[in-house]
This record gives structure tokens, sequence and C-alpha cells, in this order.
């Protein structure tokens, strides 16, 4: 199976646009979509928790579902390893609606008798992702009183896995 191509090809956020068929509707939705690679929205105790902390976009962003999941893994595994599993509320606040299609060209020996180009260049699906605009909050954590260290930290191992750069503000709550 051939690898991920990188975060920076699918960063940049665009309009979702799907090819308009009109003498065969059926032939207008893209078909076979993977599923996102993040199932998980919420981890941990919901409760009424004093300390709320967001990860917030800096920039108009794409982000794609599978570092979405990398960023809670992150987070979830240090909160519960410093907190306690139940002592904490995790959400992540989007969800990767929009499908990145990915038209391969053939390359090696013979390439040239089969490759289309970029003829009918429509893509076939590859994954999702999340259209991000500026200011949106992407990951919340809700802890008790007196654990803001910890917090600032699991939120910044998850910013590391986010494209653009995410920001990390305190709620007064």
């Amino acid at each position: 199976m051939a690898s991920l191509r990188p975060g920076r090809c699918y960063s940049k956020p665009e309009r979702p646009n799907t090819r308009i068929a009109v003498r065969v509707p059926k032939k207008s939705y893209v078909k076979g979509v993977p599923a996102p690679r993040i199932h998980q929205f919420e981890v941990g105790q919901k409760g009424d928790y004093p300390l709320v902390y967001h990860i917030v976009s800096g920039s108009d962003v794409q982000i794609r579902s599978n570092s979405l999941e990398a960023a809670r893994v992150a987070a979830t595994k240090y909160l519960t390893k410093n907190i306690g599993e139940k002592q904490f509320f995790l959400k992540v606040r989007v969800y990767p609606h929009h499908v990145l299609r990915e038209n391969p060209l053939a390359t090696g020996a013979g390439a040239d008798r089969f490759s289309t180009g970029m003829r009918k260049a429509f893509g076939k699906p590859i994954g999702q992702a999340a259209i991000v605009s500026s200011g949106q909050k992407i990951i919340s954590v809700y802890a008790p009183e007196g654990k803001d260290s910890v917090v600032k930290e699991a939120l910044r191992r998850a910013a590391m896995k986010l494209p653009g750069s995410p920001r990390i503000v305190k709620e007064n709550n």
C-alpha cells in the first residue's frame, strides 16, 4: 500500500467541488469515500469543570482526519497519565466532512501508454479533512482547578500534530 502524501499537500483550504454530470446525474457524486480516521470525539468524564482550555486555529486551514486523531491521542495520553482517566473531559470540536481526492499519475517504464495525464482528472477519494477557519476552536479540554500546567502541556503536544499555527487559549468559565 502506498504511503500518505505529506500534510502540506492538503493543508490549504480549497472549495469543495464536484463534477456535475448533466446527462447521467448518478455520476455527479463522489463514490467510495473512506471512513474518517477519528472515531472518538469526546474523551473522559463529562462534568462541571472550572478550568477550560482550547486549541484555536491561527489561520484558515484543512486538517486531515488522521491529524485530528493523532492530536486527540497525544493529548488524551498525557492527561490520563498526569491527571487521571476520569478527571478531565476532552472534546474535538471539528468534523472532517471534506473529501480529499488524488489523481495519481503513472510513472516508470511504459507509463505513457496507459496514463491519461490531466484528462478527466477528477481523482479518487483518499481521505477526509475538516475545513477550519481562523479563530475556530479545534480541541477543548475541561479540567479541575490547579491543573493549568498539565492541560497546557497536553494541548501543546496535541498542537504539534496540527497544521498551521494553532494557539492555546484559556477561557474564563
